[in-house]
Order: C-alpha cells, then sequence, then structure tokens
C-alpha cells in the first residue's frame, strides 16, 4: 500500500529527463503551469551513457533549450559539455526534479490524471512523454547474449588492452568504438550483418576505418551474423561457413528502439506503419489519449534518425502553447537533424 503522503499534483508531469523533456518543462513553466521531471534514471540519462568525451556531431547552437547559450571551447561540444549544460540549465529555471523514479502506468482521464511510480502517485492534468530510444537496445537475440562480458552500450577503450574485442554493428557508434579500441591496443574484430558499412557513418570516419581495416589493424567479416556468445568466444556464420573467434567482451551496438512497454502502461496506441510510429497528431503532438503528448525522438518510433534533440527541441513549445489554449508557434528553420555519435 502506498504512503498517501506521497501524492502531489503538477499541472503537467514530464516523462524523460533528456535535453527534449527539460525544454517540454522550461517551456510549460514559463505558461504559468507547474510542472514536475520524472525519469527512471539520472539527468539527461542517455547523455551519462554516451561514451567518454564523446563529441557531437552538432554544433552548439543546435543544443541549446530555454534559450540558454551553450558555451563551448570547441566547434563542437562534448558529453561532459553537455551533461554541465543541460544541469546548468535545468538549475536555472528551477525545474523539479523526481529521478530515479520508474513511471508504472497512468490511470484516469485528461484533466484528472493519476501518474503510478515506483516510489508513489502524481496527481496531474496532462502528460508528455519524452523518453527517447537509448535505454532499450536493439538486441542480437542469440544464445548467450545476457553474459556479463557483452553490452549494448560502448564507454571507453582502456581496459582492453591487448584482448580480443568483437565489435557489432555498421554504423558511427560501432565504427568509432572499433577505432578507439584498435588504438587502445585491442585486437579487434568488427561484425557487420551487410555487405559494407552504412551509408550514415560520416565522411570522416569512413576512410579511417577503411584504412584501418585495409592495413589488418582491424578485421572486419561483412555479410556475417552472431549465431552464439560463450565466455571467451563467440560463433559467427559468414558468407563461406561458420566460425569461431576469440572474444573477452562483445560490444553489440546495433542501436535502440523506443520503450514500448511504457509506451503502452501509458495507454498511448501504436500505428501499423514499419516504424511502430506511437500515434499522435503531427500539429500538436496529443497522442490518442487525451493529455497526453509525445515530444522528441520517442514520435519516430523506429525510425529513430528522424527526430533528434537538433528538431525535437521546438516540440516543446507547440505543445506547451496548446496545454494553454494558445495558437502553435512557429518553430525557427532547423538544420537536418544529424545523428550523435
Amino acid at each position: 500500500m502506498l504512503d498517501p503522503s506521497s501524492l502531489s499534483f503538477y499541472d503537467t508531469v514530464i516523462i524523460g529527463a533528456g535535453p527534449v523533456g527539460l525544454a517540454c518543462a522550461i517551456e510549460v513553466q514559463r505558461q504559468g503551469l507547474s510542472v514536475c521531471v520524472v525519469d527512471k534514471g539520472a539527468l539527461v540519462n542517455s547523455i551519462v551513457g554516451y561514451p567518454t568525451n564523446m563529441e557531437f556531431f552538432s554544433t552548439p547552437e543546435l543544443l541549446e533549450i530555454g534559450g540558454y547559450p551553450f558555451p563551448t571551447s570547441g566547434y563542437k561540444p562534448l558529453r561532459e559539455d553537455a551533461l554541465d549544460y543541460y544541469r546548468r540549465v535545468a538549475f536555472a529555471e528551477k525545474l523539479p526534479l523526481r529521478l530515479y523514479e520508474r513511471v508504472l502506468s497512468l490511470e484516469g482521464e485528461a484533466g484528472a490524471y493519476e501518474l503510478h511510480t515506483d516510489q508513489g502517485r502524481i496527481h496531474t492534468q496532462s502528460v508528455i512523454v519524452a523518453t527517447g530510444f537509448f535505454d532499450v537496445p536493439n538486441k542480437l537475440n542469440v544464445p548467450g547474449e545476457e553474459l556479463p562480458h557483452v553490452s549494448h552500450y560502448y564507454k571507453e577503450p582502456y581496459a582492453h588492452a591487448g584482448q580480443p574485442v568483437v565489435v557489432v554493428g555498421a554504423k558511427n557508434s560501432s565504427a568509432k568504438a572499433a577505432l578507439q579500441l584498435a588504438r587502445a591496443g585491442a585486437q579487434v574484430t568488427l561484425v557487420v550483418r551487410g555487405p559494407e558499412l552504412a551509408e550514415s557513418v560520416k565522411y570522416w570516419i569512413r576512410p579511417d576505418l577503411v584504412n584501418r581495416i585495409a592495413e589488418g589493424r582491424i578485421k572486419a567479416l561483412f555479410n556475417t551474423t552472431i549465431a552464439a556468445i560463450r565466455p571467451g568466444e563467440v560463433d559467427v556464420v559468414t558468407e563461406n561457413a561458420p566460425q569461431t573467434l576469440p572474444a573477452s567482451f562483445i560490444y553489440a551496438l546495433t542501436g535502440y528502439r523506443p520503450d514500448y512497454s511504457l509506451l503502452a502502461a501509458l495507454g498511448i496506441d501504436t500505428q501499423p506503419d514499419a516504424a511502430r510510429t506511437p500515434w499522435h497528431d503531427p500539429e500538436t503532438f496529443e497522442t490518442n489519449k487525451q493529455g497526453v503528448y509525445l515530444a522528441g525522438t520517442v514520435c519516430g518510433g523506429l525510425n529513430t534518425s528522424r527526430w533528434f534533440i537538433e528538431n525535437g527541441r521546438f516540440h516543446a513549445a507547440v505543445i506547451a502553447a496548446h496545454l494553454a489554449g494558445q495558437a502553435a508557434p512557429t518553430p525557427p528553420p532547423v538544420l537536418q537533424p544529424v545523428q550523435l555519435s
């Protein structure tokens, strides 16, 4: 039984304390509405999980929220710059934060919702879901994937010097991880399901990786899939024949997807398209559940390259205006969003 003292009320609750969720909280609060941000992890939890010293592909002005300048010493900000920036903005706006609190379900109706979390209940008139996609990896679905030496998140290479490491994936994250690991002294094998690296690999990363493969510093297996994982080794299926590779560690960097179980628990329907797009009005971002909105990357479903911080941050002003009963503002022009490294 939950303690009644854990009940609280806000005009709007934002689920997700990432950049877009914070942008939503700022805009809603500036409309004179009370707001609270709930996240199952840390403040900007996804960025906390990015690789050490990761460089954003975007320039600082494309990552700004709330009108706060994003000062950096370099042309492109690093992960640590972003962590500091978003923390400062959240604190400057005095946003109520309920971190390390997992949302479980939603009951009631627009204007009288009760959000259930693992720490209590929150009464609210409306909900904005800005949960991104970084917390749910695309699984390999092979035996041994849950072993402790397998990870879907890459942090840094230094623990793998002199060790055989398998990197799975063909896009920017796997390309950069393979390069960093090789330069740190790891024995790297890159496993790619298709016949070549993805076209989306950035133009300054691709030639570096291609050259390292050509000189033999990184071994690459194309048209290859993982069949099974065991301590110290991994079975793969190639075009020619099955192989067993040594692997003290495996980075399965195969992408991520929205948390569909959470969307279902909130009563948000999914469209019957290939991207499993969560249902929402493209003009207001309100879902099939009245008073519940989507913002940011989650709007694209499995099409995780449609929305990023760069363009998803503008959802905030549109939703806030709709909640306040005002005409939605016209968003400023935004450069084509680019995938984070």
